[in-house]
């Protein structure tokens, strides 16, 4: 009626298909200490560190969800540069360099919001590159940590 997809996440394998309802479509196996993580944050569409696991599951709303889980109250500026990062990703299949962010929003908004530091104001959680790519549903890259 909804359109809801529930997901379970079970820490065994013992008698699996009688522990999970028939109804739910979305059925995992887990290691303890992930049940309480995915429990904790309400959803099996990130990991741990909070990166979607499917770029494809994206949505606008997921952004808003992310957001108030992470305590950002989202603004007209936190969706330009969420869209300027997932063009970019679309564009040359992969995540754009805080070089390339502050050249193209010093260009659009000015010196001083186009700054790293006022990037690292509007996403106080890791900054453009981390909390940024979070939200716009980029995979975490090797070299992030």
């Amino acid at each position: 009626e909804h359109n809801l997809v529930v997901a379970a996440v079970l820490s065994g394998n013992r008698n699996f298909e009688a522990r999970i309802h028939p109804q739910i479509r979305a059925n995992y196996l887990g290691s303890p200490p992930l049940v309480v993580a995915y429990a904790l944050a309400g959803t099996v569409l990130i990991d741990l560190e909070g990166y979607i696991q499917d770029m494809d599951e994206w949505t606008e709303e997921f952004v808003g969800a992310l957001a108030a889980l992470e305590g950002l109250p989202l603004t007209s500026e936190h969706w330009e540069v969420i869209h300027f990062i997932r063009d970019h990703q679309a564009e040359h299949q992969m995540q754009p360099q805080v070089c390339d962010m502050i050249k193209h929003f010093r260009e659009l908004w000015g010196p001083e919001r186009g700054s790293n530091h006022y990037l690292h104001e509007l996403f106080p959680k890791g900054g453009p590159q981390k909390q940024g790519n979070r939200l716009a549903g980029i995979r975490r890259t090797k070299g992030e940590h």
